[in-house]
């Protein structure tokens, strides 16, 4: 271990200019300098560690893995820890390796193994807590009454309330500048902790909440396993904070209360909290970043920290002990490591440095606790060291391979820094501890000097199993392992205790509560376990909180060892969800193949199933009474349960399918049960015969698309009670079966309709009675929703859609009390939103609203039967979120966008008062000029109608290009629009209506030159200048294939796009003369005509181009 660890310089911040003569006196005033906060004696401040991102390490078998998981514990059940006396299981006491260098006499002081344990008694046990601790800097006494003077109005604190300040063994509390917000501005003075706020507003009702957004997070099940679980609690809560996709939830697990911490708009990635549990910092990893630091108390956030970095966010945060600084790590391929003041500056670090790739992806921090200005990071490779002051820091790397000491190191997952002394200790994945110290010459002194320029001492392998989680408490250091057990030292690496019955599965996380007047002394009538010295004394720890692999949270109360389980959540996707038709239940589904059935009024889980290896839960449905629940799985099973125990009433599943189960629904009358599963096949059971056992048996299949099925629905016939089921493909066709007429083993058809032209449709749902007419509403990838007539299938409307970011992936009718009188409403998601919009669908943009769901993506969303909730599921993160409807807020913002036409023009370029719209109102007099005859010498009749025939030309003198179908479906729209009512076709239309039909069938986001490229690739050759199609080939295509032309339209539009006619050609009256046409062509058109050409030369579209030279440019 000769080589020197590289230290890394790094350029000084200049803040100066940023700090005026009076924010350095409120800065004085509110909290030590860096120099009086961080350089203190080892004895200062209690050591503690805040774990944050867990770096990969190897986990149990699976079968163990399942084991554990699948032991019969409930959340929230309590049970108690057997300690064995016989040693933790398969572990030793710390086998010490070679040292590096080790000269005489150095085994005194070096950390010992397990000969020295043998000789010596752990005395440590009998040290009074106050030993360890020494008072906090003079100059910080001040401060609360100094505040408190200025502040005369403030309510009087109780003794119980200044406990976590004026105990001279614990770190300030930082209090933030008078810029910061008003709600923190007295933090110096903290209050008893109140009962977390909870949002939920049992009164709410259809017709109005307390909120002011339409949709509101109430709940969130599930939890994120890959972020350390935060145990909040105190002398006044019982609290734990976790994630849950983009938001932050306090869990209060006392009273099962959630308070939701939002403000992230990507998956927060890592956590960190102050010493004393009041301030906490959340990060998230995606676009648009940002760092969040909340006061616990109130579940206000006071500090937001944008652009982290620019690409993408942050892996892993620290705080101090006192909460003053905050450590971040970027995400970014380079990473940066940033020093932040976050009490005073929210926009610029106090110092970064910049970490090389090669050192791997730095994903943990921990501040030395006795002196704040050293801090330790580590990859899976790489451990790095840095020292810090104002404006300054450096690093040093220093290596380690397995052939310094011929062992095998193993991957880092988390460091520390030891209490009175210089070393820092490293966890890997193999049960080794590697112990770093000063890179100094070694001596029989012990050095307890810090310093950031360290290299590798030793390696002790501390057990067999593979270390997660390492962390100092009081005067311990603790180990959590991948077998469940946690484990406790001394400093001298002794083991005093450990615990190996939890059934919690592999540790990730374990956090301690904050007693501000905790002692580490036995009490009488206690029940702490004993330790593993001679004398067995009992061993007092404070109460901690364990999180595991397998989604799995416990709490432990040391007094008595016992574990209450407060969550055993999914630990694998989430796609199945399901409401009961009648009871305030919903289902919950994943790949883990744990099966759960909450009360969501309760927050209670009534019963759940864990299903053998295998068997990944896809999706879920009850039947329309409630007895039943048909649950689809990835392996194409289909199984009925009892809604109330979830056991099997199949004698056997139902393993028709040999691709997963996508959909499956229930008749209205629970006669039939249809799903649709990976290889677009539809199959269908019916109700079976009560004395055969089975509730249902087999009907029959048909695979009737060639595409993915996106959507399957059950409905009634208008003149019967009987049902219908149809289904949506990819491939754009509407099936419908014919239920009555099949038998068993033969599935028929009643009709195939191809409903969209180049659209891809996404779902469908049955539109609600609030037309004279039956529709079925489907959405496509072009952002429209468009209305078919059930019984003829034909496009009735076409409406536009909401346009965030990405087409609405499915619909749900929100259901009511009085379906025929109340006005109605519609819940959908997109690719990560989830929306309500106002019924009847009519393209009013301000009828809409959608807020971020899930940023990983929406998996599957329902509503409540009675129309209060919406859930969201995420998919990949595990979670399930319950939003409450409150519909007085939808319908303000509907009020507030304008009535009539007005939400209309504002979608018009320019508005009411541009171009477009004088434009448009020329395009209507000359519509009617031609209507009644260009060269008419007539007196001419002036109307604010033009006829139906004219629509296209207007359409296409717009800016908008529809296809013959596109065409059809406006004129059918138009002419079909008040047929129900009156009996009569419409033979003409308005300009209102005109511009509402123009904004509702017009692209979402104009012309697409990208498609015009992608047929070009498609269908082309390489060449020189790109992919081409030949001359020839082209206008065969055109004449042949899609809505082809003839040989006369042809040569008509093209030699009319290329200058030779006259513009409007034969529709402006013009005569057209194919004699040269051909000759023409030819010589206008090249050999090979590239998208490029074609679009610039042929079309006119100069956007093509500067769509190239965008892209050109960003790849640049």
């Amino acid at each position: 271990m000769d080589d020197e660890p590289e230290r890394i310089p790094t350029s000084p911040v200049d803040d100066g200019d940023r700090k005026s003569p009076a924010d350095d006196a409120d800065e004085n005033l509110q909290s030590p300098q860096p120099d009086d906060a961080g350089r203190r004696s080892k004895s200062d401040i209690q050591a503690e560690a805040e774990e944050e991102a867990l770096s990969p390490s190897p986990v149990l078998d699976e079968e163990e893995i399942l084991e554990e998981r699948d032991t019969n514990i409930n959340a929230g059940e309590d049970y108690q820890v057997d300690q064995s006396e016989d040693g933790p299981p398969g572990d030793t006491e710390p086998e010490e390796e070679e040292d590096a260098e080790k000269p005489e006499g150095e085994e005194e002081e070096v950390l010992t193994g397990q000969r020295e344990a043998e000789e010596e008694t752990h005395k440590h046990v009998d040290e009074p807590r106050s030993e360890k601790h020494s008072e906090v800097p003079t100059e910080a006494e001040p401060q609360i009454s100094e505040i408190k003077s200025e502040n005369e109005d403030l309510p009087e604190t109780q003794p119980s309330q200044l406990s976590g300040i004026s105990e001279k063994s614990k770190p300030q509390s930082p209090t933030l500048q008078t810029e910061t917000l008003d709600s923190v501005q007295k933090s110096m003075t903290i209050p008893d902790a109140p009962r977390l706020p909870t949002p939920e507003r049992r009164e709410s009702t259809m017709e109005g909440t307390m909120s002011n957004t339409a949709l509101n997070m109430i709940w969130s099940f599930g939890l994120n396993r890959s972020v350390p679980v935060l145990n909040l609690t105190d002398n006044t809560r019982k609290v734990i904070m976790y994630t849950c996709a983009h938001v932050g939830i306090l869990y209060d697990f006392k009273s099962n209360r959630q308070h939701i911490l939002q403000g992230h708009s990507s998956p927060v990635y890592c956590t960190c909290v102050s010493e004393d549990k009041r301030w906490l910092a959340t990060g998230d990893k995606g676009k648009d970043s940002m760092v969040i630091v909340w006061d616990t108390y109130t579940g206000i956030p006071v500090q937001t920290i944008f652009e982290i970095s620019k690409d993408g966010g942050v892996v892993s945060m620290a705080m101090t002990p006192d909460a003053r600084y905050l450590a971040t790590l970027s995400a970014a391929k380079k990473q940066v490591l940033a020093l932040w003041n976050w009490t005073v500056d929210g926009e610029t670090p106090m110092c970064t440095v910049e970490l090389k790739p090669e050192f791997g992806v730095q994903n943990f921090i921990f501040f030395n606790p006795e002196d704040i200005h050293y801090l330790v990071t580590n990859s899976d490779t790489q451990v790095i060291f840095y020292e810090w002051d104002t404006g300054r820091m450096e690093y040093f790397a220093p290596p380690l391979t397995d052939h310094d000491f011929n062992k095998p190191v193993g991957r880092y997952s988390q460091s520390i820094f030891q209490l009175k002394s210089s070393r820092a200790l490293t966890a890997t994945s193999i049960g080794n501890l590697v112990v770093w110290d000063s890179n100094k010459p070694l001596t029989k002194v012990v050095n307890t000097e810090p310093s950031a320029n360290k290299k590798a001492l030793k390696i002790i392998k501390l057990q067999d199993r593979g270390i997660n989680v390492l962390t100092i408490t009081d005067r311990f250091i603790v180990v959590g392992d991948v077998a469940g057990h946690v484990k406790f030292f001394d400093q001298s690496l002794k083991l005093v205790h450990w615990y190996q019955d939890f059934h919690l599965g592999p540790v990730s996380s374990v956090s301690f509560a904050y007693y501000p007047e905790f002692q580490p002394l036995a009490k009488e009538g206690t029940n702490f376990p004993p330790d593993a010295t001679i004398e067995a004394k009992q061993f007092v720890i404070q109460d901690f909180v364990v999180g595991s692999s397998i989604a799995v949270f416990g709490n432990i109360t040391a007094d008595g060892s016992k574990v209450q389980i407060i969550h055993r959540e999914h630990d694998a996707a989430i796609h199945a969800l399901a409401p009961h038709p009648f009871k305030p239940y919903v289902i919950i589904g994943s790949y883990s193949g744990l099966l759960k059935i909450w009360d969501y009024e309760k927050k209670e889980v009534l019963v759940s199933r864990v299903f053998d290896r295998g068997n990944l839960i896809r999706c879920c449905a009850y039947d329309p009474k409630g007895a039943y629940i048909a649950v689809g799985f990835v392996n194409g099973t289909v199984r009925i349960l009892d809604s109330i125990t979830l056991d099997d009433e199949l004698q056997e599943p139902f393993r028709y399918a040999k691709d997963a189960i996508t959909h499956i629904q229930f008749s209205h009358d629970s006669q039939f049960l249809a799903t649709a599963d990976g290889e677009y096949t539809v199959s269908v059971f019916m109700k079976g015969k009560i004395l055969e056992g089975d509730p249902y048996t087999y009907l029959g299949r048909y695979r009737a698309h060639y595409k993915p099925i996106k959507d399957i629905i059950f409905g009634v016939q208008l003149d019967a009670n009987v049902p219908r089921l149809l289904s949506l493909g990819e491939d754009r066709v509407l099936v419908e079966y014919d239920l009555e007429n099949s038998s068993k083993d033969e599935l028929k058809i009643a009709s195939v309709d191809r409903i969209e032209q180049s659209a891809v449709p996404q779902c469908m749902t049955w539109y609600p009675p609030i037309t004279k007419e039956h529709f079925i509403v489907t959405t496509n990838d072009q952002y429209k929703f468009k209305l078919y007539n059930s019984t003829t299938k034909m496009c009735r409307k076409t409406i536009l859609g909401p346009t965030y970011g990405s087409p609405v992936q499915r619909i749900s009718i929100v259901p009511t009390k009085d379906p025929a009188r109340d006005k109605r409403y519609m819940a959908y998601c997109t690719k990560d939103k989830v929306g309500l919009h106002i019924l009847p669908l009519d393209g009013n943009p301000h009828n809409a609203m959608a807020l971020i769901a899930h940023p990983g993506g929406v998996a599957y969303m329902v509503t409540s039967y009675d129309g209060k909730y919406v859930f969201t599921a995420g998919g990949s993160d595990a979670s399930v979120h319950m939003w409450e409807i409150n519909i007085n807020a939808l319908e303000a913002q509907a009020k507030l966008g304008g009535e009539d036409l007005i939400p209309f023009y504002g979608l018009l370029d320019g508005g009411r008062e541009g171009e477009l719209f004088a434009e448009l109102e020329d395009y209507f007099y000359y519509a009617q000029i031609r209507s009644q005859g260009v060269n008419a010498l007539d007196k001419r009749k002036v109307s604010t109608n033009i006829s139906l025939t004219e629509v296209p030309f207007v359409m296409r003198a717009m800016g908008f290009y529809p296809s013959e179908q596109e065409i059809e479906d406006m004129l059918n729209e138009v002419k079909f629009s008040r047929y129900v009512e009156t009996g009569q076709n419409v033979e003409d239309i308005d300009l209102g209506d005109f511009i509402k039909l123009y904004i509702n069938h017009r692209p979402a986001f104009g012309l697409s030159p990208e498609k015009l490229k992608w047929a070009f690739e498609t269908l082309g050759i390489p060449t020189d200048q790109g992919k081409a199609i030949e001359r020839g080939d082209l206008l065969d295509l055109l004449q042949s294939q899609g809505e082809h032309m003839t040989e006369y339209e042809l040569a008509e539009y093209l030699t009319t796009l290329l200058g030779f006619n006259p513009e409007g050609g034969s529709s402006e009256l013009h005569e057209f003369d194919t004699s040269e046409a051909g000759d023409m062509i030819d010589q206008s058109l090249p050999q090979n005509i590239t998208a490029e050409m074609f679009a610039s030369e042929v079309l006119g579209f100069s956007m093509f181009n500067d769509v190239v030279a965008k892209e050109e440019k960003s790849d640049s």
